[in-house]
């Protein structure tokens, strides 16, 4: 599976404190275009999940070329991982931290669906609100590395 490239998503959702959940996550791609629907996996550990759940959404960040860095520290489970880094909420309470600056695009999802799939929850969302920049090209996962298109 290491060999197929994918795009690099930072997953992101609010905690019941309010702070700021995220992960990096690979498995990321469109459901639907009617309704609009996208999907994303998330490891049964992770920190993010009990966020996701708490705000019934999430917003997935498509990571811009060159921010490899962010996606590696957003894989770990640091506690720090939104202190230095600029953000905005949606304009929804469903949904994560908008990295407007990291992002080549974003979608915020009401979550739809949880699926069980082994080690991790397959999630589907609603997308209720999105952005893609012009001219921001995305970053890419494959065989452990990052590239940039």
């Amino acid at each position: 599976m290491a060999s197929f490239p994918s795009g690099v998503v930072v997953l992101t959702a609010f905690g019941d404190d309010g702070r700021p959940r995220g992960l990096t996550v690979s498995a990321f791609c469109a459901v639907s275009l009617e309704p609009p629907l996208a999907l994303a996996c998330i490891d049964k550990s992770s920190n993010t999940l009990p966020a996701v759940q708490h705000t019934g959404g999430f917003t997935a960040n498509i990571l811009a070329a060159g921010r490899e860095r962010l996606a590696r520290h957003m894989a770990t489970k640091a506690t720090d991982k939104f202190d230095s880094l600029s953000w905005r909420k949606p304009s929804s309470p469903i949904g994560g931290p908008i990295l407007e600056d990291d992002a080549a695009a974003y979608a915020v999802c009401t979550l739809r669906d949880t699926i069980e799939g082994g080690d991790h929850w397959v999630l589907i969302g609603l997308v209720t609100e999105g952005v893609h920049r012009e001219g921001i090209a995305p970053l890419v996962f494959s065989r452990r590395g990052y590239f940039d298109l």
